[in-house]
């Protein structure tokens, strides 16, 4: 209750005293906040927000790395666990525990504990295809390494999505995971920059599958009122990816910038993300209909943020020279 008083208080004086712009860094697909929830938050502080969109999220986090000297950003928003590991590593976000935080539903989803990352959204990786163009649908990983030219993939150096399944690659065959991306190869058709690409790709019929999340169907119904489209996840278990968001170090709007932080965790904005971002929220609100054909995981992997912070860059290294050469 003392909490949720001081961030009505914060919310006051703010509106009264400040009149300064924010600038928010987020990745494409998070493109749809300029829409009509960013200006909630503007109206309620007095204030504009300039939101900048960068390709995926390793782009963002790029951008980040390249104005370290002179940040240009007062947030960042759509940094998962591994992008945020390596984010603070650079020391390029500041720490700070919003005053509502206790709106999140499950500590489990509060994955840096060192709250420079503060999560908005959650989900499961997942294969997605289309059951009209794939006559038999894989059941494992090492099915996948039998379906030639089928699957599209992100760059995991550019793409959060890309990193995740990467990640997710690590946590099922450990130390032989460069042993099976070698078998895998052979059934990419294409790596793209970012999801929207290799989404561009599939629908338009390039391949059968693709590297996305496993509430596509729930996207298949809204959108096609059937399920188009499906998503299956291997039988060795699910890798669940968390998105944060964070105050880039050196912001000059540090204040307004923890009011944004702590609006992300508002009703306002969590009821937006499932029909924009096709992801789960993190706070108890209502599902659209349409989540009842999202896939929920019986079996979750993960990678530990120790292994991720250390072996990282030399995996980046790895993959890239399967796939190059």
């Amino acid at each position: 209750m003392k909490r949720v008083l001081l961030l009505m208080i914060s919310i006051i004086i703010i509106s009264f005293v400040f009149a300064e712009s924010l600038t928010v860094y987020v990745y494409d697909s998070l493109d749809w906040i300029k829409k009509g929830t960013i200006q909630k938050f503007e109206k309620m502080y007095g204030v504009d927000v300039n939101v900048v969109v960068l390709g995926d999220g390793g782009n963002v986090l790029a951008r980040l790395k390249m104005e370290k000297k002179n940040p240009k950003a007062d947030v960042v928003i759509g940094l998962d666990q591994s992008l945020s590991v390596l984010a603070i590593n650079e020391d390029l976000i500041m720490s700070y525990k919003p005053l509502n935080i206790s709106k999140i539903k499950s500590d489990d989803l509060i994955y840096d504990k060192t709250y420079h990352l503060i999560p908005y959204d959650y989900g499961a990786i997942a294969i997605v295809y289309d059951p009209e163009k794939l006559d038999v649908v894989p059941k494992s990983f090492e099915d996948l390494t039998k379906m030639n030219k089928k699957l599209i993939i992100q760059d995991p150096r550019t793409s959060s999505t890309g990193q995740a399944f990467l990640l997710w690659t690590i946590a099922v065959y450990k130390d032989q995971w460069k042993d099976f991306w070698k078998r895998l190869k052979p059934a990419i058709l294409t790596v793209t920059p970012g999801w929207s690409e290799a989404f561009a790709k599939f629908e338009s019929g390039e391949a059968p599958m693709m590297v996305s999340y496993a509430t596509d169907g729930a996207y298949s119904y809204y959108y096609y009122n059937s399920t188009k489209y499906k998503a299956f996840i291997p039988e060795e278990g699910a890798y669940v990816q968390i998105e944060g968001a964070g105050i880039v170090k050196g912001s000059k709007n540090i204040e307004l910038a923890k009011r944004f932080i702590e609006f992300i965790l508002f009703d306002e904005f969590q009821k937006e993300i499932p029909l924009n971002q096709w992801m789960f929220p993190v706070i108890d609100t209502e599902l659209p209909e349409a989540f009842k054909y999202a896939i929920i995981p019986n079996k979750i992997l993960t990678v530990s943020p120790e292994d991720i912070d250390k072996n990282m860059e030399k995996w980046l290294e790895e993959w890239e020279e399967i796939m190059l050469y």
